[in-house]
């Protein structure tokens, strides 16, 4: 009896997970447990073409953009996980709200490899659970926000889910980074994520590429921030 119990739990637990990824991505079930791409609202032409060139920054001078900042948004993907980058990302905020900025982490449902997987090593890191919020509590403050740091995210963050109708990624909730002044996108390269959809936000005009390990570069921003404020 037990067994069959832990059994149900088990089970319906996996199906409510599934539910909430499904959800999240505006993808079906079948499509999911089929490995399909597309979701509910793909269109049947084209994708849109990107054009332009990217803008690629670098440690110092995006420290310079966080200092003038005063209401800035982190955006943290499965790059963050897979680095290990929450600890000196933690810092690092703790740092800059000493200051007197406005700075809060803004999480995509499916964000990571789960899930809840981002808000947990974030609170491992000791980042305060008010200041993180999920993507339908946050998305409307981008217009209004200053910076906005994405840190290992690529799909979650694709404005083409939303400007392109043809895209496979059509329709699925992102998180509309692009409307804030200043973004500034680390990964390790211009590389598409899981969806294998290129990403238009690398090439828009208000987007700086910080590219690199996001270890490695969290460890520098927090090291040149310390030196700023130490002059």
């Amino acid at each position: 009896n037990l067994m069959t119990i832990v059994g149900a739990l088990i089970g319906s637990s996996g199906a409510i997970l599934s539910y909430i990824m499904c959800k999240a991505m505006n993808r079906s079930l079948p499509n999911v447990i089929l490995g399909g791409y597309g979701t509910t609202s793909t269109g049947t032409g084209k994708p849109m073409q990107i054009t332009g060139t990217h803008t690629e920054t670098d440690v110092p001078d995006a420290v310079d953009m966080m200092t003038s900042a005063r209401n800035i948004i982190i955006v943290p993907g499965y790059g963050l996980c897979v680095a290990r980058a929450q600890y000196p990302i933690a810092e690092l905020v703790s740092l800059l709200i000493s200051k007197g900025k406005k700075v809060r982490f803004g999480i995509h449902p499916v964000a990571g490899r789960m899930p809840g997987q981002l808000n947990v090593l974030l609170a491992e890191a000791g980042v305060p659970y008010d200041i993180v919020l999920e993507m339908d509590e946050i998305n409307d403050d981008f217009p209004d926000t200053d910076l906005v740091m994405v840190i290992g995210a690529n799909d979650t963050v694709n404005s083409a889910a939303e400007e392109d109708p043809n895209s496979i990624i059509a329709g699925m909730p992102v998180l509309r980074v692009w409307n804030s002044q200043q973004v500034i996108v680390m990964k390790r390269s211009l590389g598409v994520g899981y969806a294998a959809v290129d990403n238009p936000i690398f090439f828009k005009e208000n987007t700086n590429m910080l590219l690199g390990d996001a270890k490695k570069t969290c460890d520098a921003l927090l090291t040149h921030l310390k030196q700023h404020y130490s002059d």
